[in-house]
């Protein structure tokens, strides 16, 4: 019969849907990944440049070995300069930050923490920094600061700074990784690193009653506070003025403020192994503990009250307030100062950015000292 040869039940559709587009989401899966990398740029290659160096281990896996400790928290809490602690800084204890998992996320698994895609990944906040620049990495060696290892980009340009670099590390028994410049762009996220970089441990932070009283030892006691001064930049920059005319420390807020970091460091150009840092829960109230302790609190304000040339007690125990570089001050923090400040200016500009004012205060407050000392 005609229908015989049709197999009783036989679909006479296709199983699979009509296909469907991804509406856009899967471009990015089309673009190339750009050339490949020749056998001496890439680390997990025999043929890279820097394994004749490391006679176990090449750098790459030192780096990756590096990365999984600091997420497992398999780093020293308390570092001391020319000690074994992985930690640094002027101090311990309360404040410090250490290596360990970040609060409410499970540890990190096989290719670490997952990420939305379209998001770049950042790294722990606890994890280690790697400085660069020539005079912040020397200035980090002088120092005695704990360090993981030095790397040099191949054919860099030689100079005194250099050769001072790869001795002072070399004396201290510090690893010297010789690394391609393309994988140390990579390793700074395209930061102008003038081809060195030092891997050094989560920075350790006074405690902020230490800084205090180291201040008032001093016989004209001088520090800075900082109100929410969120780039890092900035705070390198406060470190160096604040290094450069006699400030004994600087404290700024634990929370909603940029802290010492690889940037912060290649901006002070060192300094911040010179000035002591402290972070304090709440800014207000270490504020209120300064003038406890005997200190006038300035703030930096355009609108201030007092004139900075009029401004008669430079000469004691100070605490200059910056504030951050949108909103200046904040309301608690301007009715806690005894005074607020303002920088006089000839022209129209409406105020200065929050380092620059901080080197100007600072300047005049050292001048006055000077001349009246």
């Amino acid at each position: 019969m005609a229908g015989n040869s049709q197999r009783r039940g036989r679909r006479s559709t296709s199983k699979a849907g009509a296909p469907k587009g991804s509406g856009g989401k899967n471009r990015d899966s089309l673009a190339g990944r750009g050339r490949t990398l020749p056998a001496e740029e890439r680390p997990w290659h025999k043929g890279y440049s820097g394994t004749e160096k490391l006679p176990q281990r090449t750098a790459w896996k030192q780096e990756k070995e590096r990365r999984a400790a600091a997420e497992e928290g398999r780093v020293p809490k308390i570092g001391k300069p020319g000690t074994k602690d992985t930690t640094w800084g002027k101090g311990g204890g309360r404040g410090t930050n250490v290596a360990r998992p970040a609060r409410g996320r499970q540890p990190a698994g096989r290719g670490g923490p997952r990420v939305a895609p379209g998001r770049k990944s950042h790294p722990a906040k606890d994890s280690p920094e790697l400085l660069v620049g020539r005079n912040p990495v020397l200035e980090a060696l002088r120092a005695q600061v704990p360090t993981t290892a030095l790397y040099v980009a191949q054919g860099i340009d030689i100079d005194d700074r250099v050769n001072e670099t790869i001795r002072t590390a070399a004396d201290r028994g510090i690893a010297i990784l010789e690394i391609s410049r393309a994988e140390l762009d990579r390793m700074t996220g395209g930061v102008l690193h003038q081809g060195i970089g030092l891997q050094v441990p989560p920075f350790a932070y006074e405690q902020f009653e230490d800084l205090v009283a180291a201040a008032m030892e001093q016989p004209a006691p001088l520090l800075v506070a900082l109100d929410g001064v969120t780039d890092p930049r900035n705070l390198g920059a406060v470190l160096r003025s604040a290094a450069a005319f006699g400030a004994q420390g600087v404290f700024v807020p634990e929370r909603r403020a940029a802290g010492i970091t690889a940037t912060a460091w290649r901006t002070s150009a060192g300094a911040a192994a010179r000035v002591p840092v402290a972070q304090v829960t709440n800014l207000t109230r270490s504020l209120k503990a300064c003038q406890n302790a005997g200190f006038v609190v300035v703030g930096l304000d355009a609108d201030g009250e007092t004139d900075l040339y009029d401004l008669e007690a430079a000469v004691g125990p100070l605490v200059v307030v910056v504030g951050s570089e949108g909103r200046g001050l904040s309301r608690l923090v301007g009715q806690t100062c005894d005074l607020t400040v303002s920088i006089p200016m000839v022209s129209e500009v409406e105020s200065l950015n929050a380092s620059v004012a901080a080197a100007v205060t600072l300047a005049e407050v050292a001048r006055r000292r000077a001349v009246e000392g």
